[in-house]
């Protein structure tokens, strides 16, 4: 039997949506952590891992508390690229790292994220239980509305560049060679 072609990463939107239950690791603790941020860990899905290897420093991204209350209770940003994930002898699990940006006015539920119709085909609404999720523009605009998010904190600091003619995204290859290159041993 032949081997199935591997899974090509996604292209990042520059949006994200990131799960964590709340008792376990919540807004307050990545608050609480500061500018430098935390690795995003524990991650036990491929697709997840897979939709962490497109991230780019400066994306935007939901922080949703799962299981307890099921809603988005702030913006977050990849403040560090995709890395093996520290502890993980296996070599399979990567994280990168997120730092609170805003919280949001008004959490948004799952239940009113499934009753909005532009909603439709938001992986939050179709696939519940996948804990790292491509969120695509429109979705994220919608999410921001109902939250009641500025649009200075819903944009990336890479699409406001973009937008004044200055793209600072670093191509994935080139930023990890980067990542290495500058790494302390």
């Amino acid at each position: 039997m032949a081997k199935k072609p591997p899974v090509p990463t996604p292209v990042s939107t520059g949006f994200w949506l990131f799960k964590s239950e709340p008792d376990v690791y919540s807004w307050a603790m990545l608050v609480a952590a500061g500018a430098g941020g935390e690795p995003w860990t524990g991650i036990r899905n491929y697709q997840a891992r897979n939709n962490m290897r497109a991230m780019r420093i400066g994306d935007r991204g939901f922080f949703y508390h799962s299981n307890i209350g099921k809603e988005i209770v702030g913006i977050v940003e990849v403040c560090r690229l995709v890395r093996p994930e520290p502890g993980d002898d296996s070599g399979t699990w990567e994280c990168v790292d997120v730092r609170a940006v805003t919280p949001v006015r008004r959490p948004v539920t799952l239940i009113e994220a499934r009753a909005e119709p532009r909603l439709t085909g938001m992986p939050l609404v179709t696939n519940s239980r996948l804990s790292v999720q491509p969120v695509t523009a429109e979705h994220w605009q919608v999410l921001c509305a109902l939250a009641g998010i500025a649009d200075a904190d819903c944009d990336t600091p890479a699409a406001a560049a973009k937008a004044q003619g200055k793209d600072r995204r670093v191509p994935a290859k080139a930023a990890s060679l980067k990542l290495r290159l500058t790494a302390k041993p």
